[in-house]
């Protein structure tokens, strides 16, 4: 993830065309990555640096920083120390003073700098201090923001003087501390990125000579020191959130520990726990108010108060780290025999340590990665050179940890490889209900890269059942960090994984066996989409896991058909060219889904998105995020690569709106509202100008002739508005009636509308169930409140339903004018909204019906041929109906057109909505 983030900002800075004016020569003082991208990136502003003072190489190798300063043949001093007896070291200080510094800048020093040199340069020095300083003053200020339980973080750059992070401010910025954060997370997401950049302004204000020096206060100034392993005993005697903080504020470095079974284990990875708590087998701890328990998650802990928070590893004093849930394992599984091409990548691998554990003659099985001297930067080059020499596999360095031994790390290392880990690694902590003559079983966390957890901050939202306004479960409430992660695991699976490389026909095969689980899961499916959603149970059996099936099964056939063609091109002779296309994948696609059909739109956008070899991460609605987490369950099942399908519930602003400026995102689909489509349409292209399909609002129109067959037009013009209680994209918003069939029609309509059954959506022989959520029903009361104050006529329903959950009559009004509002907005609900228009005058009609900013449907009714095909021609919308509506069908192209959107889902032509056209000239 460091490296990641790093990545970010050098892109950041390289894409900048901000070079300043003013420049100054610098001496870097410090170490680390964090060092190395400070000086990186203030060379790219113009800044030079003259001199790199840093620590010497350790096992024969260098510092990052250093590495960095070598390489661009800036000058590097490796001094072990600066003062003999707390007195400088006088050919050291000249050495310094040579450079001719004008600014020392300071961004991570571990070594005491003599105040002859912090005050030396004309500007003198400054540092960087990962606390808001006056708080948190010494060595291990993350730490100690996260022990005390703060609710913000952050980083102060300040003038260095003879005190002890006492100087003037420079600059400040802050972030909020959220409840799981560790020292690794804060410093990945806020203190790195933001530090590095604020490193940089900071030396341009001392530059351009705007530099504040603000004193210090010591009102609520505070000191702590270094923690270190040996004062990192946790205190279990004390409340659960006291001891979760200062196993997060230890973790990674220098790791919180206690003692199990007479010897030290080191705790990583807490997080507060919520609700009831998961059986598991007793565990005594040393000094703790009652066992623990070591459950299939982890080992839960209680504190003094009674409360809970979970444990995720654990490690021993021998350093070996396993998840807490293997506690009681009975020891390792049998090794696994190598075949000849898995020894020859063994062999790379051994190759790979060699070049870390450079101090190390021989690297033999039994060799431990740590007790050989590597640190964390070493793991991390472990990790993603063994994934560069061995693409495909998925590595983290938590596994490293996990495996500290080289034969250990070679059996994780093949088992992954196989992928014989997967399925064991799936654990699923369900939300279980019985319902429907069955139990449904509901993953409630985010799902990424093949793993079900919760959301980074710990936060859930509770779903709802709109059919009585009962609370489903709840469910995980994603953050920033989580888009994050899943787009990382996706780019991964995309670039390195066996997703990428995998032949497009057994593409095809996992695509298959998708759909073959969905059908299994068909009734799971349905009850979930019924509860969640408030679909009827017929109708989500039939149409909205229904044809989610069929989706997944006609792209399944397009996997191994996608491709180029060859093109004739005029050049001089003699014409020896050949010009050929390719068909290529875009990379990470995100997708964000609306709640009126929860899995059919999944299926729409997922399914060729994954047919054109693409990976992707998808947000469902938030009132709906059920049965996308159940699908993601699926996805495993069908062995779907890792990483490949990631899904991330939470809101839009924060989800939703972190997907639309993700620099690593190469294409957004979207089905929802027209406001926010734009949005997203503006994040999209000022962020990396991705690729957007869009399928927004609609208000399409239905016109009925006084020919038509009135049994059909009746019954199709009730579907037409009514199907899925009026939570369709494509209903009729607005029917145009001729003159002299209106009344009778009407009459009719009414009398259909009188049948329908509204009631509990689990019943079969409900007609018309709730309304997805509480606010979409008082928005529908209040549009009908407009449309009688306006002059419509309510000729059937406009209210509320009186019975528990969100029902809304099924509504007609007529006598509906071109200019009210009713007649111009969607409605979105079960709301039929009828207009006459005169006999006979078809242009007039059709020019009434096109007066719309929307054009995603519309249809006509007619036995006259001519008739219908002269309307439908001139019908502007992505999709006509003559005589049916509703009639969508996987192999036939759906879009807008307008503000109704653009880009298409299903069919061939969805297709080219995931893939890029590249063209390739050969002389020969």
């Amino acid at each position: 993830m460091m490296l990641w983030t790093a990545n970010q900002i050098i892109r950041k800075f390289s894409t900048s065309s901000n070079f300043f004016q003013n420049k100054l020569k610098l001496a870097l003082i410090g170490q680390s990555l964090f060092g190395q991208e400070v000086y990186t990136n203030l060379r790219k502003q113009g800044h030079k640096v003259v001199g790199v003072f840093t620590v010497p190489d350790k096992d024969g190798k260098a510092d990052p920083l250093a590495l960095a300063a070598e390489k661009d043949g800036t000058p590097v001093f490796k001094f072990p120390r600066w003062r003999v007896k707390g007195k400088p070291i006088p050919e050291i200080v000249e050495a310094y003073k040579e450079v001719g510094a004008n600014l020392n800048v300071m961004p991570f020093c571990s070594q005491f700098i003599p105040m002859d040199v912090i005050d030396h340069p004309t500007h003198g020095s400054i540092i960087y201090h990962p606390s808001i300083l006056p708080l948190h003053r010494g060595a291990s200020a993350i730490n100690w923001t996260l022990i005390h339980g703060d609710k913000k973080a952050g980083f102060s750059i300040f003038w260095a003087d003879d005190g002890l992070d006492t100087g003037p401010i420079l600059l400040q910025r802050e972030c909020h501390v959220e409840p799981n954060d560790t020292v690794d997370s804060i410093y990945n997401r806020f203190l790195f990125p933001e530090g590095i950049k604020a490193m940089v302004e900071s030396v341009q204000l001392i530059a351009d000579g705007k530099a504040p020096r603000i004193p210090q206060t010591e009102e609520g100034a505070s000191y702590e020191g270094i923690q270190k392993k040996s004062n990192a005993k946790v205190n279990l005697a004390q409340p659960a959130e006291a001891i979760h903080n200062w196993i997060r504020g230890h973790d990674k470095v220098p790791g919180a520990w206690t003692v199990i079974d007479g010897q030290n284990v080191t705790l990583y990875g807490s997080s507060m726990l919520g609700g009831s708590i998961p059986d598991g087998q007793l565990l005594e701890i040393e000094g703790a108010p009652q066992p623990g328990v070591i459950t299939n998650k982890g080992l839960v802990l209680f504190g003094s108060d009674g409360k809970a928070l979970m444990v995720k590893n654990l490690q021993f004093e021998d350093g070996k780290m396993i998840p807490a849930s293997k506690y009681f394992s009975s020891g390792d599984r049998d090794s696994v025999e190598l075949t000849d091409v898995e020894k020859k990548m063994a062999e790379d691998i051994r190759d790979i340590w060699k070049a870390i554990l450079s101090n190390v003659a021989i690297i033999e099985e039994t060799t431990d990665f740590f007790k050989s001297g590597a640190a964390s930067m070493d793991v991390v080059r472990l990790v993603e050179e063994v994934k560069q020499r061995c693409a495909g596999v998925q590595l983290q360095n938590e596994d490293v940890y996990m495996a500290t031994t080289f034969q250990d790390f070679i059996q994780m290392f093949v088992r992954r490889l196989r992928g014989e880990d997967q399925r064991e690694e799936m654990v699923i902590d369900y939300a279980t209900k019985d319902v429907n003559n069955m139990t449904v079983k509901m993953p409630w966390q985010c799902f990424i890269n093949g793993r079900f957890e919760d959301a980074e901050n710990g936060k859930t939202t509770d779903t709802v059942n709109p059919a009585d306004g009962s609370v489903i479960c709840k469910v995980a409430y994603s953050s920033v960090g989580d888009v994050d992660r899943a787009v990382a695991a996706a780019k991964e699976a995309f670039e390195v994984g066996p997703w990428g490389r995998m032949n497009p026909r057994d593409r095809g095969s996992l695509l298959y066996k998708l759909a073959d689980l969905m059908e299994e899961h068909q009734e799971e499916l349905a009850t979930i989409e019924s509860i969640d959603s408030g679909a009827v149970y017929t109708l989500a059996l039939k149409t909205h896991v229904g044809m989610s099936i069929q989706t997944f099964r006609y792209f399944a056939g397009w996997c191994d058909k996608i491709h180029g063609k060859t093109i004739p091109i005029n050049q001089a002779r003699p014409n020896r060219n050949l010009t050929f296309t390719r068909k290529e994948p875009l990379g990470v696609c995100a997708i964000v889904i609306p709640w009126n059909y929860p899995l059919m739109m999944l299926a729409w956008k997922s399914a060729a998105c994954l047919a054109a070899g693409n990976t992707l991460v998808l947000k469902p609605a938030q009132v709906t995020p059920l049965s996308a987490l159940k699908f993601a369950e699926l996805t495993v099942k069908a062995g779907i690569p890792k990483g490949v399908i990631n899904i991330i519930p939470g809101s839009g602003g924060m989800v939703g709106q972190r997907m639309s400026d993700h620099p690593d995102i190469r294409k957004l689909g979207f089905t929802g509202s027209t406001p926010i489509g734009k949005q997203i349409m503006k994040s999209c292209a000022l962020s990396n100008l991705k690729k957007v399909s869009l399928e927004l609002g609609g208000k399409s129109p239905l016109i009925i002739f006084s020919d038509c067959d009135m049994d059909k037009a009746v019954r199709m013009g009730m579907s037409s508005v009514f199907f899925n209680k009026g939570e369709n994209c494509i209903a009729a918003g607005r029917l145009f009636v001729e003159e002299s069939i209106h009344d009778e029609y009407i009459r009719r309509v009414v009398e259909e509308i009188k049948k329908m059954k509204v009631g509990d959506p689990l019943d079969r022989s409900t007609d018309h169930g709730p309304q997805n959520h509480k606010a979409h029903m008082e928005k529908l009361v209040e549009y009908c409140e407009v449309g009688l104050k306006e002059g419509a006529t309510l000729v059937y329903g406009g209210k509320q339903v009186h019975r528990p959950g969100f029902f809304m009559e099924p509504t007609l009004f007529t006598d509906v004018e071109d200019h009210m509002f009713i007649a111009k907005e969607e409605s979105f609900g079960p709301i039929m909204v009828v207009s006459k228009f005169k006999d006979g005058d078809v242009d007039g009609v059709l020019k009434r019906a096109n007066d719309t900013e929307f054009g995603l449907a519309s249809g006509v009714f007619t036995q006259d041929i001519n008739k219908a095909m002269y309307v439908s021609e001139r019908l502007d919308a992505g999709t006509v109906f003559v005589n049916t509506y509703n009639k969508t069908d996987v192999a036939s192209p759906f879009g807008g057109f307008k503000q109704s959107g653009f880009g298409k889902d299903l069919g061939e032509d969805a297709l080219n909505e995931y893939l890029k056209t590249k063209a390739v000239t050969v002389e020969y």
